[in-house]
């Protein structure tokens, strides 16, 4: 696992911003880890919250383009997606991968990524910011994505 080099996670100020958190069902642990980690870093922040939750990480860019075509300005997208032994997870992170950034990209809204594209559940509770986990990717994609849509509110200024 790299996170080596990843910037500290702080709380901005999203006064006035609408995120939505779009977050898949599969892998119940490690996604309610996800969906956990990124309601806490955003309910520090003033932000607007809703959720949605979809079947799974292929469904995380319709439902994300309907989320920021309804108002939000940005989406935090949670997922995922754990290598088996048939070409299906590489269809399904491919999906996702490129569907979020063709979402983002259209809207001009950001799309937070917290979709994982792991090997073994053990990798995917070490990311899920869980009791003991190294890493916390929800609340990454929550800066992120919250992070953008502020900078975006500033340059409309």
């Amino acid at each position: 696992m790299s996170g080596a080099g990843a910037p500290k996670v702080t709380p901005i100020d999203g006064t006035g911003l609408k995120v939505t958190i779009v977050a898949g069902l599969w892998h119940e642990v490690i996604a309610e880890g996800l969906l956990a980690g990124a309601r806490r870093y955003l309910a520090e922040t003033g932000a607007q919250v809703t959720e949605l939750r979809v079947s799974g990480s292929f469904e995380l860019p319709v439902a994300s383009r309907a989320a920021l075509d309804a108002g939000a300005d940005a989406v935090v997208a949670l997922g995922v997606i754990i290598r088996g032994g048939t070409p299906h997870f590489e269809y399904v992170a491919s999906a996702a991968t490129q569907g979020l950034t063709q979402v983002s990209v259209l809207t001009g809204k950001p799309v937070g990524f917290g979709v994982l594209t792991i090997d073994t559940d053990e990798q995917g509770i070490d990311r899920a910011g869980l009791a003991g986990s190294k890493e916390d990717k929800g609340a990454e994609a929550a800066e992120a994505a919250l992070s953008t849509a502020v900078l975006i509110r500033a340059l409309a200024v």
